[in-house]
């Protein structure tokens, strides 16, 4: 039986779609709360098996061919989770109950296996049982939209909020474990005026095909509806190692990447959020998903 989190610990759940999702998004927050010594719990809702590989000698993982892509990609995880300090990793319902459903439009959505089509109440009662055993304070995940329009993304956050939800309902599964309350939920969000600035630095600097148009950046928002800004500059080190580690998806260029399209982008330490529920901290922006939180 797992035992339960003490009263006062301080936990960080965070829902992703994919495998990667969490470093390029989320890395130097969660190295630096695991170093702090917070509970980091990350949940990866599929394997991303219908990912584009970057390095040709792995090309052959790919759907289209060995459809093998998946399998390494857990490995992958693994081993950036390693480089954040993260111990407590988990794919929903298991590693490969759902399907990565590719993007909007695409023959993939279609099948009965996907992410996309997946049960949102019967996934997120999968997560309100991850809730119930690790006791989060504050979960981040992604906007309405999943940030950038992808199905598993917008799947994934329809499973965070209502599994947030249902965890804190007493009638909910009891056998699950009493109910709990997430005290804050944070969407992902990176301000317009950040990212314009920066790419213009990694045009300037990275050796890539290009660098990505502002509106294929998962997350842009207008400046005021960030909520919350982490300087997380000690930790950019370990945000950029566990970027690496996903190498099928990613190529890290100092302190610039490019995904499968070959456009840079700037690798930020500085990670930005929008307080969607719970109490504001003092300050503006709050510097601590944590602020206002009662211990």
């Amino acid at each position: 039986m797992t035992s339960v989190p003490p009263a006062d610990a301080r936990g960080l759940l965070l829902v992703h779609a994919h495998p990667d999702d969490e470093s390029i998004n989320n890395g130097s927050t969660m190295a630096r709360y695991a170093a702090e010594g917070v509970r980091v719990t990350l949940v990866t809702c599929t394997l991303g098996e219908g990912g584009e590989v970057i390095p040709p000698e792995l090309a052959h993982l790919e759907q289209g061919r060995d459809d093998a892509l998946g399998e390494y990609r857990i490995g992958e995880l693994a081993a950036a989770m390693r480089e954040l300090g993260v111990t407590d990793h988990r794919f929903l319902g298991g590693a490969g109950r759902w399907r990565d459903s590719g993007m909007m439009g695409v023959p993939d959505n279609d099948d009965p296996s996907c992410f996309w089509r997946a049960d949102v109440d019967e996934a997120a009662g999968l997560l309100a049982g991850v809730v119930r055993e690790v006791r989060p304070q504050v979960l981040v995940t992604y906007d309405e939209n999943g940030g950038y329009g992808h199905p598993d993304h917008i799947q994934a956050h329809r499973v965070a909020l209502r599994g947030y939800e249902l965890a804190a309902d007493p009638a909910f599964r009891p056998e699950l474990g009493g109910p709990w309350r997430i005290a804050k939920v944070y969407y992902n969000r990176m301000p317009r005026s950040v990212i314009e600035a920066a790419l213009a630095g990694t045009a300037a600097e990275a050796p890539f095909e290009g660098t990505a148009p502002v509106d294929q950046i998962p997350g842009v928002v207008d400046d005021r509806v960030v909520t919350t800004v982490l300087d997380n500059a000690a930790y950019a080190g370990a945000k950029a190692a566990a970027m690496r580690a996903h190498a099928t998806q990613i190529t890290v260029d100092g302190r610039h990447f490019a995904l499968s399209n070959g456009l840079g982008q700037p690798l930020l330490a500085t990670e930005y959020y929008e307080l969607v529920r719970g109490p504001l901290g003092p300050g503006a922006p709050e510097d601590d998903l944590f602020a206002g939180v009662e211990r």
